[in-house]
């Protein structure tokens, strides 16, 4: 099969597109046919040796998969051979960036049909992410005021859709570049950090504060005075400390997704039900990912990216 794979760390040029083995399924594992990779930024920290993630050499980057069933591992239940299913799999695993992949089959759900399945490829880890940090740290409910800052990213549009779903008032950041997205996407007031600073945008204390942008440990810790006492700090980005301030009992949540296939469940039926978008920006051959994985670490990536394997 073909395959995009790097046999050691570094930049985008150890990326090699090149032919590997076919994977075989072991026990309570399925062989997926891919119809999609995405491609994350974490795909670049992987790569380039920066993120605490141990991978076996030669590896295959790609955490998120739509596909086909094709073969199934001893002890599998629930799923079929033939059967479209999306998910995020092992970050330390052999990826989706290949024309076959084995996962976990448990952590697996069918794909929606609403969208291309190669498109569902976009969904899983960053759309884990959103509902994970805004209703497991956030524990935002109806009627508060949520402030995404970098709502302009594929987290963030997700966010945005589900903080509006869930009944409350989305004030998020974005560029002019993603403001018509973000809006699209339901907030209800949207700041041009370009232009304005957040916190003089913002003036009524939030109830969740959720960063999804880089930012400094300043400007980040600045931003908690607009956190109503009680409220909470979520962020994603583990480099930065998340701040809370202790005296108003400002909670800090620091968010590492993890597989849920109950939550990825519920967002693919909102997939299907149409009362969630699923945004891709390009969809490019497998064979381009490595140009993708450079334009990544030059920070010229904007929107969700999906890998298309050629055809079997």
């Amino acid at each position: 099969m073909k395959a995009v794979r790097f046999h050691e760390t570094g930049g985008a040029d150890v990326l090699r597109y090149e032919d590997a083995d076919l994977p075989v399924p072991g026990a309570g594992e399925v062989r997926i046919e891919v119809a999609g990779s995405a491609y994350n930024p974490a795909d670049g920290g992987i790569r380039g040796g920066f993120l605490p993630i141990p991978v076996t050499l030669p590896h295959v980057p790609g955490y998120d998969v739509s596909g086909t069933i094709d073969a199934l591992g001893d002890g599998v239940d629930g799923l079929a051979v033939g059967e479209n299913v999306v998910g995020f799999i092992p970050m330390n695993a052999d990826g989706s960036a290949a024309q076959y992949v084995v996962a976990p089959a448990n952590v697996l759900v069918k794909a929606p049909v609403r969208i291309p399945l190669a498109d569902a490829a976009g969904l899983p880890s960053v759309g884990l992410t959103a509902s994970q940090a805004l209703f497991e740290a956030g524990r935002l409910t109806a009627g508060q005021r949520v402030l995404i800052n970098g709502a302009g990213g594929p987290v963030g549009g997700y966010a945005v859709q589900l903080a509006k779903r869930a009944g409350a008032h989305v004030i998020a950041t974005a560029s002019p570049r993603s403001s018509e997205i973000v809006k699209a996407a339901g907030a209800d007031e949207i700041i041009d950090h370009t232009t304005t600073t957040v916190l003089d945008a913002v003036t009524e204390p939030v109830d969740v504060l959720l960063n999804l942008a880089p930012i400094t440990p300043d400007g980040f810790t600045a931003l908690v005075v607009r956190v109503r006492d009680g409220g909470v700090v979520v962020s994603t980005t583990p480099t930065v400390p998340t701040p809370g301030d202790e005296q108003r009992s400002v909670r800090a949540e620091t968010i590492f997704v993890h597989p849920d296939t109950d939550v990825l469940s519920n967002l693919v039926a909102l997939v299907d039900s149409g009362d969630l978008h699923v945004e891709i920006a390009r969809r490019v051959p497998l064979s381009e990912l490595p140009a993708i994985h450079q334009q990544g670490d030059a920070g010229e990536i904007h929107g969700k990216i999906v890998a298309l394997p050629p055809a079997v």
